[in-house]
């Protein structure tokens, strides 16, 4: 929400008191109000978009067996020829990280009676960026194929955003300014200068809740073939400007 704020100027800080707070080590710098014109205070978010160009999914074996051993044993073979059919797909190896690695018994519930352990799973799931995101789709089939069977994602991100983030602060300013001059007009003022800028945060296009794609859901006779649409992402940045009305 926009925030304006339109006062009065006050007399000139008095020097005695920053002295003192400079005796005691403590003193802080505020922006300097003048002695004529008004101040007026305005809230701007600027903003600009980007097609993402990464895409993040978590590719997970969770695999059932009678002894921790045998479900350990089952889940790393599985998960072997997961990790071979990523690094097939060129994903190099920084873009490839373990994220959980779980053993868990599993039990079977009756009235009256302790819980008995049936078996054990075990669940290996890795992170997998992709810098190419028309190509995810297509890799994930190939874990699905390969033995993947728990995937969640893709998160969506910009890899650099710096220049996005710019072009936003560049809008961020201008849409502060025309506001500025929209009131100095309606208060029968000029704005004269500008006498401060903060920036109160920015979103430079991060990951947003995943799509969530299900292989356990589908039919590996009949699958067909898994399109990511990137689409576009909003990169803003929050400013507050002062500006000096005369």
């Amino acid at each position: 929400m926009n925030k304006i704020l339109l006062m009065a100027a006050l007399a000139p800080v008095a020097l005695a008191p920053v002295t003192a707070l400079a005796q005691t080590g403590a003193a802080t710098v505020e922006p300097l109000i003048p002695a004529a014109g008004a101040i007026l205070d305005v809230s701007a978010e600027g903003r600009t978009t980007r097609v993402p160009d990464v895409a993040t999914i978590r590719a997970g074996v969770v695999s059932q067996g009678a002894t921790a051993a045998a479900a350990l044993s089952d889940n790393a073979q599985r998960m072997a020829r997961v990790l071979a059919a990523v690094k097939r797909a060129g994903i190099a190896d920084r873009d490839i990280q373990t994220a959980t690695v779980q053993l868990q018994p599993q039990y079977r519930y009756g009235d009256n009676v302790p819980p008995a352990i049936t078996g054990y799973q075990a669940t290996n799931t890795i992170s997998v960026r992709f810098r190419d995101v028309a190509k995810s789709g297509s890799v994930l089939d190939a874990l699905v194929a390969q033995g993947a069977n728990q995937i969640d994602g893709p998160n969506l991100s910009i890899d650099k955003p710096d220049a996005a983030l710019d072009e936003a602060r560049t809008d961020a300013i201008q849409r502060a300014r025309a506001r500025a001059e929209l009131y100095a007009k309606a208060a029968g003022l000029r704005v004269a200068r500008i006498v401060s800028i903060s920036e109160n945060g920015a979103d430079a296009g991060g990951p947003q809740p995943p799509i969530m794609f299900r292989a356990s859901a589908m039919r590996s006779d009949a699958m067909e073939k898994t399109s990511i649409a990137p689409g576009e992402r909003d990169v803003t940045v929050n400013v507050s400007v002062r500006f000096l009305l005369n």
